[in-house]
């Protein structure tokens, strides 16, 4: 869920349908009722199957159109459309790239030709004809997933991580931990640092690390598992996973900082709600997605009452 405050409205219709008067192919007939749109793009229209002609897919450009056939476009369907099953856009523009990335990936390659979300983007990108690449600006761990934000600019990038915590207002995630929560909810500060073996470690009086600040709040429980959100004030490595273990209750199937008890076969922490100011336009940019169904299956009330589950 996206909340675009510039007062831009997107159209409801998901196409558009445009009558064939006279006979030409299907790359000139675009071309011209799609006034100002590159070859490029007509063609990624094309490869990315947004196009169709009397109801049946067309990929070819030089398909011959008959007099009182109907293309319909597809409004919904971006150019060469990325269909990964690590990755998922969630809003796109010049200079940033929001998107949900699954479990099991790297943000960026920690090694020369490791593969990661980095690399789909820039094949993406480069499928699309853009000239430029995805510039990391904040990560997920591997197991982690959720809504992450890439710059596409040298600009854009340095705008972001100049300014990251006067851009960025509101970052939430949701994690299934282990135990019954005490508490309804509270703040863990303390500070984070890694060891030789790069363990990250916390301290409650500076020990030369990082400031960590987590606000938690218990959204419910059951004998052997609470589900809980946390806002991040600052977001340090391995933050989230470290502040739970303080508490006791370390996030199911985390085996670096926690107990290793997997419910659910993946680490059970999910980067939900992604709010900031555009760098370069300052405009409200809000992100959410839903909770992984994987996490609120565990508690059959929470799933009765709230609608905000990933199906």
């Amino acid at each position: 869920m996206a909340r675009n405050t510039t007062g831009l409205q997107y159209a409801a219709q998901k196409y558009i349908e445009l009558p064939v008067r006279k006979e030409t192919t299907l790359m000139n007939f675009l071309m011209e009722q799609l006034s100002g749109t590159s070859r490029n793009r007509v063609k990624d229209l094309l490869s990315g199957r947004a196009v169709t002609i009397d109801r049946k897919l067309v990929t070819r450009h030089d398909f011959p159109l008959q007099t009182g056939m109907m293309v319909r476009v597809s409004r919904h369907k971006k150019s060469s459309e990325l269909i990964n099953k690590y990755v998922k856009i969630i809003y796109e523009d010049k200079d940033i790239i929001v998107i949900e990335k699954n479990e099991g990936i790297l943000s960026m390659a920690s090694a020369p030709g490791q593969f990661c979300i980095k690399t789909i983007l820039d094949e993406y990108f480069k499928r699309r004809h853009f000239k430029c690449t995805a510039h990391v600006v904040h990560r997920l761990d591997r197991e982690t997933s959720g809504l992450m934000m890439y710059a596409k600019t040298m600009e854009a990038q340095r705008i972001l991580e100049e300014n990251w915590h006067q851009i960025v207002y509101d970052r939430r995630y949701v994690a299934v931990v282990s135990g019954k929560m005490e508490k309804e909810g509270g703040t863990i500060r303390n500070w984070l640092k890694d060891n030789k073996a790069f363990i990250t470690y916390s301290s409650p009086e500076d020990n030369g690390g990082k400031e960590a600040i987590t606000h938690y709040h218990t959204l419910c429980t059951s004998d052997n598992v609470s589900l809980v959100e946390m806002k991040l004030e600052t977001g340090r490595k391995n933050q989230i996973r470290v502040h739970m273990k303080d508490l006791g209750h370390p996030i199911v199937g985390d085996q670096k900082y926690g107990n290793g008890t997997n419910y659910i076969g993946r680490l059970a922490l999910h980067a939900y709600r992604l709010n900031f100011y555009h760098p370069i336009t300052g405009d409200v940019m809000e992100f959410e997605t839903p909770f992984p169904k994987k996490f609120v299956h565990l508690f059959k009330d929470y799933v009765q009452e709230n609608t905000n589950i990933n199906e």
